[in-house]
């Protein structure tokens, strides 16, 4: 049997007298999209921020292809094939699309991104990017600086500087936010493919993409996972319809 590519056992998290994450269990599998749904305020941004490496977590453990992540910070994770969606593009609103995942690139290459080499016109940077955003469609916006494109467009863009790092797995939160319908089913479509590059943990509102693309779907509520499941064990969990979705059980 297979091995989690990501395991995470009892972690909590506690600010004050908020338990945003309390005794959390989930795993990532290879080929894997593996949905984090709740309403807001459940902990799920909280517990990304725990995977990733920006907020400690008070106790549990995450274990990232076999190896205990305790101690790492998020350019060690990262490093290792851990692919937060948005992570970097924020360094650079006024660079050019193009020249964001060109940075990624070189990131890729051992360069660090605080300390780069002049990378405008370096043909061995521009041609992987380039690729990473014809991938994601926005091949047409590559010299369009970041601050100008859309939500939509800049949340393409972070899956695709995630794309040059060449991850293990993604963490990816609310990748449909600010998308209109075309948008979003294009980018479904996408993300369907991305899974055979690398598993998926998807944070997501939008049920009609969840329900299209998980494998497995986690309800957190309150910090706590309530159920985990098919797309059908889900939607038929009577304690999830009155929690989260919605209905009356």
């Amino acid at each position: 049997m297979a091995e989690p590519v990501l395991e995470i056992r009892d972690l909590r998290k506690s600010f004050g007298a908020l338990k945003a994450t309390d005794g959390v269990s989930l795993d990532l599998m290879p080929g894997e999209i593996h949905a984090l749904i709740g309403p807001n305020g459940a902990g799920k941004s909280t517990l990304i921020h725990q995977i990733s490496g920006s907020i400690p977590p008070d106790s549990g453990t995450i274990r990232f292809l076999g190896r205990d992540m305790a101690g790492l910070d998020m350019a060690a994770r990262a490093k290792l094939g851990l692919g937060r969606s948005f992570q970097i593009s924020s360094l650079a609103p006024e660079f050019s699309a193009l020249r964001n995942v060109m940075l990624a690139v070189q990131a890729r290459q051992g360069s660090s991104f605080r300390f780069f080499r002049p990378v405008k016109g370096d043909r061995s940077l521009a041609g992987p990017a380039l690729a990473m955003l014809e991938r994601v469609g926005l091949a047409a916006r590559a010299n369009t600086p970041a601050a100008e494109l859309s939500h939509g467009e800049r949340r393409q863009l972070e899956i695709a500087i995630a794309l040059a790092l060449g991850p293990k797995a993604f963490l990816l939160d609310e990748p449909m936010a600010g998308m209109g319908p075309e948008g979003s089913k294009s980018l479904t479509k996408f993300l369907d493919g991305l899974r055979r590059q690398a598993p998926i943990l998807l944070v997501e509102h939008d049920m009609d993409a969840v329900f299209a693309l998980a494998d497995r779907i986690s309800v957190l509520v309150y910090g706590r996972i309530v159920a985990t499941g098919t797309v059908d064990e889900i939607r038929n969990d009577p304690e999830v319809r009155r929690a989260y979705l919605g209905e009356a059980a």
